[in-house]
């Protein structure tokens, strides 16, 4: 979750050191991240600090991410390049900015491949009106319908110092859970057990179109919930978007 200046959600700074993580037990995936701010960032850092193969990208190249790379040992890339020849790609970037996407982004990569979109709509602070959002739409549904791919909702309603530092073993008392909505089980089988390796529970969260019940404003955005509580949360959601969450009164 990367919540804009001027929100109740403040956002908190990334420290550079994330937890150690235990040994690998499977090969490492081959991941993608579009994007390269707090939750990017932070994905970045915890990702290839598991052991993944991670290429990163930003709007202003990969000569802009030299930093970030020296320090977790990503490969900085175009856009393009992320979307191609890996395993799982996670779009990280404001909702208002994926119309900037390049339209022929997934055109060289397969069928299968796993889309993880991270964002949420903050139309007065940063993204704008974005019509199908405020008629009603899923904001991931949303987000598929211009990528042209199937999605996967996760990672959008933590906040990134928590995702950088709050993760546990499995089992661990208390340990925070993340909701995951999609169309495709196959693919959320692959982001619930990253989610795991990142120490924290996965809880289904149903279809994409069942993505609003961890938009902004509900019960489970921002709070930490365990997974019996993201559970309660989700069930407890209102489709009703909140005014403040609204581009207009």
């Amino acid at each position: 979750m990367r919540a804009p200046a001027g929100t109740r959600h403040r956002r908190l700074a990334v420290p550079h050191e994330p937890p150690t993580p235990p040994p690998r037990k499977e090969a490492p995936l081959k991941i993608g991240i579009i994007g390269a701010g707090q939750i990017g960032g932070t994905l970045t850092r915890r990702l290839t600090a598991l052991g993944h193969q991670v290429s990163v990208a930003n709007s202003r190249g990969p000569q802009t991410l030299t930093d970030l790379a020296e320090e977790t040992g990503a490969t900085p890339v175009t856009s393009s390049e992320a979307a191609r020849g890996n395993d799982l790609v996670i779009i990280a970037i404001p909702e208002g900015r994926v119309p900037e996407l390049p339209a022929d982004l997934f055109a060289e990569t397969p069928d299968d491949i796993v889309v993880v979109e991270t964002g949420n709509y903050y139309p007065r602070e940063r993204d704008g009106r974005i019509g199908p959002i405020e008629e009603g739409m899923p904001e991931s549904r949303w987000v598929e319908s211009r990528l042209g791919r199937p999605v996967i909702k996760a990672f959008n309603n933590i906040h990134a110092r928590d995702l950088m530092e709050a993760g546990k073993p499995a089992g661990s008392p208390d340990r925070i859970a993340l909701p995951v909505a999609g169309d495709d089980d196959a693919a959320k089988r692959m982001v619930l057990h990253l989610i795991d390796e990142l120490g924290f529970d996965g809880v289904d969260a149903g279809g994409l179109d069942e993505s609003w019940r961890q938009q902004p404003a509900t019960p489970v955005y921002a709070t930490n919930l365990d997974a019996a509580g993201v559970r309660r949360a989700l069930a407890e959601a209102s489709p009703e978007r909140p005014a403040e969450f609204r581009a207009e009164m």
